[in-house]
């Protein structure tokens, strides 16, 4: 099992998550974060820190689009390990719904 970040995360990139997780998983796109799935150890300590629900367990159904999301953008993406200030959209985008639209493939800043 590994852990998964949803299209929930895209135009918000809170980042609390990045804060807790200990093997420094993460990585930054331009309006997204995702998780390395075979550097994630599994322990869960990011699922509860996302204020919009965008990290799941790859264990739920109808994931799979999403762990191939997060696989090919950590291999392309730079690492992010602490936090930063979410994006200026993030309180207005945290209860938009099917956000896939806004995906962007860019790289963000990392650290």
């Amino acid at each position: 099992m590994t852990y998964v970040v949803l299209d929930a995360c895209i135009k918000c990139k809170y980042t609390d998550c990045v804060e807790v997780c200990p093997v420094d998983c993460f990585y930054e796109g331009e309006n997204m974060l995702v998780i390395h799935p075979d550097e994630c150890i599994d322990c869960g300590v990011c699922e509860p820190e996302c204020p919009v629900e965008a990290i799941k367990p790859d264990t739920e159904p109808g994931l799979e689009k999403w762990l191939e999301i997060n696989r090919e953008y950590s291999e392309k993406w730079p690492n992010i390990t602490a936090k930063k200030d979410p994006l200026p959209s993030a309180d207005e985008m945290a209860d938009v719904k099917d956000k896939e639209q806004y995906f962007s493939p860019e790289p963000g800043e990392g650290d």
